[in-house]
């Protein structure tokens, strides 16, 4: 009997590299800008999941949002580095007719300051606090005019959010990735504006719905009622 020599692709192994379930790979570096310091971040390139690649935040980031707060709730209980996060917006306090309005649309509780706090809290307790802060960066980046200010936040967003080396790094495609690779090469204060909004997807899909029928969001609602009744 002739051995047939076989050709064809060599599964993937697990583990490592694949500890989260899919495998991207992606090199990216921060170059160029405010004093010639480099970092160069390696991950995974392929998904089995074609559904990664699209512009949309999808069924598989989710996925890999679960299993990062999963990770990050064990690594900050060990950890303090969450614990010296900015402090909240200023803000007033919010009226009934306020917080009832942030059930009706996402759009509505983010445009409101006290609103965002409110989910801020939410997110805090699911380990995901850190889409927040990063879409906090990004709106402060966009208000920079100074091209020095510009380029240090946005050394700072990239190493505090996009560095797979960060505790706070959030769940971004890979296509995204490599947008924000070419902008860092000279950002603007829009280096992060795809990134932003499918974080804000993320939110809106994933834990949106959730903070809707928590218990921190239904306090503020009977709460609010019973202000109103009163008066």
């Amino acid at each position: 009997m002739t051995d047939v020599l076989y050709t064809g692709p060599i599964p993937a192994e697990r583990g490592g590299e694949l500890a989260m379930g899919g495998g991207r790979s992606e090199t990216s570096a921060l170059s160029g800008t405010g004093g010639g310091r480099a970092m160069t971040t390696t991950q995974n390139s392929q998904r089995p999941n074609a559904c990664c690649f699209c512009w949309c935040c999808c069924c598989s980031c989710s996925w890999n949002e679960d299993e990062r707060r999963r990770r990050r709730r064990k690594r900050i209980s060990q950890d303090t580095k969450m614990e010296t996060i900015p402090n909240c917006e200023a803000c007033t306090k919010p009226s009934a007719e306020e917080i009832r309005l942030w059930s009706q649309s996402f759009d509505k509780l983010m445009r409101n300051p006290a609103g965002r706090n409110v989910f801020r809290e939410f997110l805090r307790t699911e380990y995901s606090e850190e889409n927040m802060l990063f879409w906090l960066a990004c709106e402060d980046l966009k208000q920079e005019i100074n091209k020095n200010s510009i380029e240090e936040k946005a050394r700072s967003i990239y190493e505090d959010y996009i560095s797979i080396l960060s505790p706070k790094e959030v769940s971004l495609d890979a296509r995204v990735r490599e947008v924000i690779n070419r902008k860092m090469q000279d950002p603007t204060p829009h280096a992060f504006e795809d990134a932003q909004l499918q974080i804000y997807t993320l939110m809106h899909r994933d834990s949106y719905p959730r903070f809707l029928s928590s218990n921190i969001y239904k306090s503020l609602i009977h709460g609010g009622s019973r202000t109103s009744s009163e008066s």
